[in-house]
């Protein structure tokens, strides 16, 4: 950003919770927890996945993926709003805001195209059991993964070359808890109407048509259990239930800040937090606590770690 063709702002203001310093500390030790656990029941997931023999299937390889990068999403965000919590002035420098929205976007774009993969992944196993090993191979899941991180880059990068020079002369507060594209840009000291409807398309465009062929997928699930079994139709019910929750938590705050003109955008900062907190823990707890193999293998590398000791 050219800081010497008139633009005089060099930091943002962040305005957070609006909030008195008792609910203050109750965010922080709140947030401080989810956090902790998200970073603890992530890494627990890639590291079961990686080292168990019993999960060397494409379904766990990609979810120790989603699991990184639900670390990941969560910590470009969260430890700085942790840390604002304690801070009466709540600032972030131009650049250190580009940069959130850089890995926000890329980790945000990344896990969408994976989070398709994985329903595609459950669509094989139901649909065409008998061709899943051959249909489901390691070139097609590494295939998966460097898609998911190139549209991710494509997909922040094609923003952010645009957002970036964009002059800010005032005013600099951001009614949010961390930094992102529709609250930024209409700081701008520029008609910025283009750009707007650049952003529509490329997040909130993307965000409806990832979230639409998900339900497609699992609508397609849910008829061929019911048609091979009935019986089977509501147990398959309850284990994409809990699927089609966290693709809704995920897929829903960005469609809801995303899909609309950014003039008529209100921040909402309890979608914030489930999209950049909430959302990031509930992965963790939906593929561990229901998820019988997974329980199993974390005991048996549990009780190896003991035993090596």
């Amino acid at each position: 950003m050219d800081l010497k063709n008139g633009s005089v702002v060099t930091e943002f203001l962040l305005q957070g919770f609006s909030a008195g310093w008792e609910l203050q500390i109750v965010f922080f030790m709140t947030f401080s927890l989810i956090y902790g656990a998200t970073v603890l029941g992530n890494a627990l997931i890639m590291v079961t996945v990686t080292c168990s023999s019993t999960l060397h299937s494409p379904m766990y390889f990609l979810l120790g993926n989603l699991s990184f990068l639900d670390m990941c999403l969560s910590t470009v965000t969260t430890p700085k709003m942790i840390r604002d919590l304690l801070t009466e002035h709540k600032t972030i420098s131009i650049w250190g805001c580009m940069a959130q929205m850089f890995f926000m976007h890329l980790f945000g774009g990344a896990e969408a195209t994976l989070l398709v993969a994985m329903a595609f992944d459950r669509y094989v196993a139901v649909c065409k059991p008998l061709h899943y090993r051959k249909i489901m191979n390691h070139r097609l899941l590494n295939g998966f993964v460097i898609l998911s991180w190139t549209i991710g880059f494509i997909h922040t990068m094609s923003q952010m070359v645009l957002t970036v020079n964009l002059p800010f002369c005032g005013p600099r507060i951001i009614d949010n808890i961390f930094c992102d594209l529709p609250l930024v840009i209409k700081l701008a000291c520029v008609e910025t109407y283009t750009l707007e409807l650049f952003v529509i398309a490329d997040s909130g465009l993307w965000s409806l048509i990832c979230f639409l062929l998900l339900l497609v997928s699992y609508t397609v699930i849910l008829a061929t259990v019911q048609r091979r079994s009935s019986g089977g139709l509501s147990k398959a019910l309850s284990t994409l239930s809990a699927h089609i929750t966290v693709v809704s938590l995920f897929f829903g705050p960005c469609i809801f800040i995303y899909a609309w003109p950014f003039k008529s955008f209100a921040s909402n900062k309890v979608l914030a937090v489930f999209y950049t907190v909430i959302t990031p823990l509930l992965n963790p707890i939906i593929y561990t606590l229901r998820n019988q193999k997974m329980q199993v293998a974390m005991r048996k590398l549990q009780f190896q770690n003991v035993s090596s000791t």
